[in-house]
């Protein structure tokens, strides 16, 4: 009697610690986050076509805050899935590109180390077409986007994951949607390690000079798409 007792109890403890263990990796898987459909707009009004990205190039708009900036880039060859995880090491599947050739990316313009962001006087972070050129911080290959402020490097190709420098996750991922009948392109939510929240904290005197009170407000319907070298007037390069 008293051995029956002890393999029952013993079988509930294992079915306990399976159910806790399942509830973990639930837990630990990050979802995307939805912030609505937002159409993305040239500088003209119309919405933007996908074809007419140039390639290798760095474009900037501003999701799902009015405040932060996102990099659209157009990399010029597929971006496929890729497993990745946050600092946390909660796991997420990032999606790839989108377009005909599945090139087309966006990815927060915070950088995960210093919260680093492209403003309209000046940036440390952008795309950077072939190596870094800093020789004090070799480039871990070829068309990564660079912060020169801690010369952490990310690889869009591979959703923003983390190459080298001090960064400890990937930039978060602006998820896209592409209209082929329309060539449009919608963002949709993110998906990955947010930042906002820490973004608004350290920068709330700085945005509300720069943005004023709609810093925090979800941006609505659009979002213009410009050339990082028409939004920004310094871009650094390092």
């Amino acid at each position: 009697m008293e051995r029956r007792v002890f393999v029952e109890a013993c079988g509930v403890g294992a079915a306990s610690a399976l159910a806790l263990m399942s509830q973990a990796a639930w837990a630990a898987q990050v979802r995307p986050k939805s912030y609505g459909r937002v159409v993305l707009m040239d500088e003209e009004g119309r919405p933007l076509r996908a074809s007419t990205l140039k390639p290798q190039t760095n474009y900037v708009f501003h999701y799902p805050f009015e405040a932060t900036p996102v990099f659209l880039l157009d990399l010029g060859k597929p971006a496929p899935p890729i497993d990745l995880q946050t600092r946390d090491k909660a796991r997420y599947r990032w999606p790839g590109g989108v377009g005909p050739r599945a090139s087309i990316v966006a990815f927060s313009a915070i950088c995960a180390h210093k919260l680093v962001y492209p403003t309209r006087e000046l940036s440390f972070i952008s795309f950077r077409k072939g190596a870094a050129v800093n020789p004090q911080t070799p480039s871990k290959g070829d068309d990564l986007i660079h912060c020169c402020a801690d010369h952490s490097q990310y690889d869009p190709v591979k959703g923003a994951q983390v190459l080298s420098g001090p960064a400890d996750q990937p930039l978060c991922a602006i998820l896209l949607e592409h209209d082929a009948r329309s060539d449009r392109l919608i963002a949709t939510g993110t998906l990955g390690g947010e930042l906002f929240d820490e973004f608004f904290r350290k920068y709330e005197m700085k945005l509300s000079l720069e943005v004023g009170p709609q810093a925090r407000q979800i941006v609505a319907a659009q979002s213009v798409v410009r050339e990082l070298d028409r939004f920004c007037r310094n871009p650094v390069r390092c």
